[in-house]
């Protein structure tokens, strides 16, 4: 397939719908997009009913553009990650992958233009995470949630704020930072360094202030990134976790269990924050992000280095500490429902402690004065001052 028709079949699928993340090929399906976090068929002209196993496969060697190394990890590994710029009109993290020997391709959309803390419309401690000189800050969550756009906007935080010499580690780039207050050089797996341990040591030799390492993948990148922390480099990175206590405990399983006593240690000296992510439907349409927000004190750092037990949990740290700016997913899904941005369908679908939402949730609709219909299916008026 010549690049040419590739590219006006991606231009037309980013047209069929509203808020496009995903162009996704697979064979025996239509060409389909991701709107808004549901997967819809891409009707565009000439019609693409069906995908067959040729047509994907052209579509997949075009995408390569014949680089060795991307064919070698796709034979090898299954799977191969690449970065595509359609013209002036988009740019795409592409992965290729191998699914029942035929070729599978999903390319995720990505902006632009560099994120701000305010189009996010990130808290304000987001600023006081940018302002941390070293230690290490994790931003997780499951793919597609948004880790990569939040850690653009600090990073853009810290290039509007700083006079330091940032250094990415990217697979691939996303997004490209210009030169503000801070000098940015971002480097791409596969093009600029082979693996994150060899990139990770060689960035530690650049002078860096501040590194961000892509991801998380393994114990080398793990063990390195500790050291940069612990020798006056502050490090952002990825997990693909759902909150702080799996954030750990996902480490932890890098090691063995003899190693684990000293790791917790050494984490819990250089850990600063941990961000955990969620996208939930927002009412209206469009997606929600939700968010758990942990930070480092005495308590978090006893919490790191001992364990968590039944009275000693991160849930319950965190949620003691919100004047600090900290905050559980149910604290900000109750909030988020307050102020009607999800509904409470979403509220208790996401929430992690079903209860303490529910009850939240009762609440503010008294608060409110909704009527409640009692299980009977009598109805009960509440007046809207009964719990002035």
């Amino acid at each position: 397939m010549r690049l040419p028709d590739l590219d006006s079949i991606l231009s037309a699928m980013l047209h069929t719908h509203p808020g496009i993340s995903d162009l996704n090929f697979s064979v025996g399906h239509p060409l389909q997009v991701e709107s808004f976090g549901e997967l819809k068929p891409a009707l565009i002209d000439p019609p693409i009913d069906i995908l067959t196993p040729f047509q994907t496969e052209r579509i997949a060697l075009a995408l390569m553009q014949g680089d060795r190394r991307l064919m070698y990890d796709y034979l090898s590994g299954g799977s191969c990650d690449l970065s595509y710029s359609l013209s002036d009109e988009a740019r795409f993290r592409v992965n290729i992958f191998r699914q029942r020997g035929n070729f599978a391709i999903v390319l995720r959309r990505l902006e632009a233009t560099v994120p701000t803390l305010e189009t996010l419309y990130l808290p304000g401690i987001f600023r006081e995470i940018a302002k941390e000189k070293t230690g290490l800050v994790l931003v997780t969550g499951a793919t597609g949630s948004g880790k990569t756009t939040t850690l653009a906007a600090m990073l853009n935080e810290i290039n509007e704020t700083q006079p330091v010499h940032i250094v990415t580690l990217e697979d691939p780039i996303e997004f490209v930072h210009p030169c503000l207050k801070g000098t940015f050089n971002q480097r791409e797996l596969g093009q600029d360094f082979n693996t994150y341990p060899n990139g990770l040591r060689a960035a530690l030799r650049q002078a860096p202030k501040v590194i961000l390492v892509g991801e998380m993948r393994d114990r080398a990148t793990v063990e390195i990134a500790l050291m940069a922390a612990e020798t006056g480099h502050l490090v952002l990175s990825t997990l693909h976790t759902v909150d702080a206590g799996q954030s750990i405990n996902r480490i932890l399983g890098m090691f063995t269990l003899g190693e684990e006593q000293q790791l917790r240690v050494r984490l819990s000296d250089v850990l600063r924050y941990v961000v955990s992510q969620r996208l939930g439907p927002k009412v209206g349409g469009g997606r929600q992000l939700l968010m758990e927000i942990m930070g480092n004190n005495l308590r978090t750092k006893e919490a790191v280095a001992l364990g968590e037990t039944e009275h000693r949990n991160f849930y319950e740290i965190i949620e003691a500490s919100s004047q600090l700016g900290w905050m559980t997913f149910d604290q900000c899904i109750l909030n988020a429902y307050q102020n009607d941005l999800i509904s409470e369908e979403t509220a208790r679908l996401y929430a992690s402690r079903k209860g303490t939402v529910a009850r939240g949730i009762d609440l503010i609709q008294k608060t409110r004065g909704v009527d409640r219909e009692l299980e009977s299916g009598l109805r009960m008026d509440i007046p809207t001052n009964a719990f002035v």
